[in-house]
């Protein structure tokens, strides 16, 4: 593999290796690395940049962090399988998906009318015992399982069809209907799967997943929607930027 063209300017503020670390970052989620290329070793990138050996190792660690690369005694330093790096932003994961060139599929695994569900409806700033619209959803990447999502929407969703979830992404159907979320509560954490999540995500007992919960409102305040998801952990990442207050 070629090296890549990479840039270094000494006279910015920003960090060399963080410099380093981004150029890496857009090579992998650009394409121009793809999953199973061989990185190119420390030593020799130090060199070809003139950067220190802990700089180079310290941009290379926050692409592994990221899950973009992976390392492997007696193999070296490998670009990962294609991951969804979704940023903190109010978008639906087929969004994502279709943004990122993957092709993102739907299975509606159950769509149901006037469930009683306390923690959703709480959620959504409803009484415990408000009906609710709630459904179950396999999203595919390039036909590889990639999350199950369960939702619950208000009432005034209840007629709703599974036809409708297998071809769009939710929040381009409540767009379809005038409905759009404008803000959004969430939370991010990792747990084990169910046996019945593992089956469908195709995962052994030791991997984890990634959880999402998500309560969103429109630009009024009126609740949209609750969401609690899982997603594959070593096919999905969340991208945050940070700022000093």
């Amino acid at each position: 593999m070629s090296a890549l063209p990479l840039r270094i300017d000494r006279s910015s503020p920003v960090p060399l290796y963080h410099q380093l670390a981004e150029q890496l970052t857009a090579a992998v989620t650009e394409g121009t690395l793809s999953p199973g290329d061989t990185f190119e070793k420390e030593v020799a990138l130090a060199a070809r940049l003139g950067l220190s050996r802990p700089t180079v190792r310290r941009a290379i660690a926050e692409l592994v962090g990221q899950g973009l690369l992976v390392r492997r005694r007696g193999i070296g330093t490998t670009v990962a399988n294609q991951v969804v790096h979704r940023r903190a932003e109010l978008s639906s994961l087929y969004d994502d998906l279709a943004r990122e060139g993957r092709t993102p599929s739907t299975q509606v695994l159950s769509l149901q009318t006037g469930v009683t569900d306390e923690r959703a409806a709480v959620a959504l700033g409803l009484a415990p015992s408000t009906p609710l619209v709630a459904m179950v959803r396999l999203r595919c990447a390039d036909d590889a399982p990639l999350a199950v999502l369960r939702n619950w929407l208000p009432s005034q969703f209840s007629d709703l069809t599974t036809e409708q979830l297998q071809t769009d992404g939710l929040y381009a159907v409540l767009r379809q209907r005038g409905v759009r979320p404008a803000v959004a509560r969430q939370s991010f954490g990792a747990r084990h799967a169910t046996a019945y999540e593992r089956r469908l995500l195709q995962l052994t007992k030791s991997e984890p997943l990634l959880t999402m919960t998500r309560t969103a409102f429109d630009s009024e305040g009126a609740p949209v929607e609750f969401g609690d998801h899982c997603y594959r952990g070593d096919q999905y990442s969340l991208d945050v930027m940070v700022y000093e207050r």
